[in-house]
């Protein structure tokens, strides 16, 4: 972990000003004295919005904000939003009531929480967005994997699994979120190389692993020729795993995005063909350490691509 995080944080000073990684924000700039004054870690509060807790990718970066804050001394609210947008906009309207000194945000809708966002701006509190950010507002610094690219491998995956031709479908995350638009572009942009493989279903399941087991059920019904699955999170890919198991098709080769623990280990085993690993707990702790910088008027950069890490049946990584 602790590689992952130099590489991350080597990454953001190397970033800089270059846009790049998944759905910028409308409008970005380096954060500077008035987006929040200076302070000391004494009296620094930090708001995390997080977008669900009922994800292990979202439980690691809670937890990495939580081990950046205590590390550095700094206190921290943690709101989990379930995600729905109204409810966690309410969310980021108490925190901004409570005068927190930066608010880190992963919104459960881009263009929804704009709003929470601009009314940080307002009330000159910097905000941070982390694997997700919005279409407006000016977010001080956005840290997340690049989905566009993060969606191309994936493609290349199943383009290399089926040989560069057969049925297969993508199971979308929340539509509305950057991170669903960027894969699912990605995704799009590489698999229409191989003119021998057609998309036949896409459908969304939010990201949820119970979801995704009940669309999979469907596509199969629907589409039993199938060869492979792109799941856009690790969570629909084990929901979609669950479902082909069941159905007894064993040929079909899945790809997900993550880096989750199980997901890595059916790779591992053979179950699934491939994954995406993303840094959840470093993205959290780099977030908090940015967010305390802008909260003391220090400048940090607009945007930081967090690395991503292609994960075969033989590759050494156990996952978050």
């Amino acid at each position: 972990m602790k590689k992952w995080y130099a590489t991350l944080v080597a990454g953001a000073i190397s970033m800089g000003a270059v846009a790049g990684c998944g759905t910028s924000p409308a409008s970005q700039s380096n954060a500077q004295a008035a987006l929040g004054g200076s302070a000391s870690a004494k009296t620094i509060k930090i708001g995390f919005a997080v977008s669900t807790l009922n994800n292990p990718f979202f439980v690691a970066m809670s937890n990495g904000v939580q081990q950046e804050a205590k590390k550095l001394g700094v206190q921290v609210t943690v709101l989990n939003g379930n995600n729905d947008p109204a409810t966690q906009l309410n969310q980021v309207e108490d925190l901004i009531q409570q005068h927190v000194s930066a608010i880190i945000l992963n919104p459960a809708d881009s263009q929804s929480l704009s709003t929470a966002v601009e009314q940080a701006n307002r009330a000159h509190i910097p905000v941070v967005t982390l694997d997700r950010s919005v279409t407006k507002g000016n977010v001080a610094c956005f840290i997340a994997s690049n989905s566009v690219e993060a969606g191309k491998m994936a493609a290349d995956e199943l383009i290399k699994a089926l040989g560069g031709k057969g049925q297969v479908v993508e199971l979308q995350g929340v539509i509305g979120t950057s991170a669903e638009a960027d894969r699912e572009k990605g995704f799009d942009q590489e698999i229409a190389k191989a003119s021998g493989i057609k998309v036949v279903a896409r459908q969304t399941a939010s990201f949820d692993r119970s979801q995704a087991l009940n669309v999979m059920q469907n596509i199969l019904q629907a589409h039993p020729n199938i060869q492979g699955v792109f799941a856009q999170n690790d969570e629909m890919a084990l929901g979609a795993l669950k479902a082909i198991q069941a159905a007894g098709k064993k040929h079909i080769k899945i790809v997900g995005i993550d880096g989750e623990k199980e997901a890595v280990a059916d790779v591992h085993q053979g179950l699934m063909y491939a994954d995406i690993a993303q840094q959840p707990t470093q993205e959290g702790m780099l977030g908090v350490e940015y967010a305390v910088k802008l909260a003391k008027g220090e400048t940090v950069p607009k945007q930081v691509n967090s690395p991503l890490h292609l994960v075969e049946k033989n590759t050494a990584f156990t996952g978050f």
